[in-house]
């Protein structure tokens, strides 16, 4: 068995504990392929977002249209581009995303989280910012089934004494 060290001080113990933690963080790597994209899929509700991310002027295509044509609602465009504005990379990359499945604001959540997932792909160093932010998380919230003898998920039928 190897023998193991006693630690008589404080400083000691954070000289070692110091030493454990450069170990165990993991080092991130850029995933591209084979056209220099950055590739990552993100979900919402229903809603599964393939997302692709390259160098580019900023232009943003999901499913063949341009962002304001496909979400025209303000609301919907800035959560499509708060991971980019969040780390700082306006007008830097050309996003090309194909969304299906959901209503508009889980496609856009969607888009969000795999835009999210992309840049950490391409630029490791921004995970920590977009971590921070909220947006690498996917949101597991999902619409609850309805049961039988009910009128919706919870809602039961009106009651009647007669």
């Amino acid at each position: 068995m190897a023998e193991q060290e006693t630690i008589n001080s404080l400083e000691e113990l954070g000289e070692v504990a110091a030493v454990a933690t450069q170990e165990a963080a993991p080092v991130y790597e850029q995933k591209l392929d084979a056209q220099g994209r950055a590739y990552a899929t993100g979900k919402r509700k229903d809603a599964v977002a393939r997302v692709w991310i390259k160098p580019g002027s900023g232009k943003i295509t999901i499913n063949g249209r341009e962002m304001p044509v496909y979400f025209a609602r303000p609301v919907l465009q800035m959560v499509v581009q708060q991971p980019i504005v969040a780390a700082e990379r306006k007008d830097q990359y050309d996003v090309v995303a194909t969304v299906s499945g959901g209503g508009l604001s889980g496609q856009a959540g969607a888009v969000r989280h795999g835009i999210s997932k992309a840049l950490t792909h391409f630029e490791p160093a921004l995970r920590p910012v977009l971590k921070k932010g909220g947006f690498l998380t996917r949101d597991s919230r999902v619409v609850e089934r309805k049961k039988f003898g009910r009128a919706k998920a919870r809602r039961s039928f009106q009651f009647s004494k007669r």
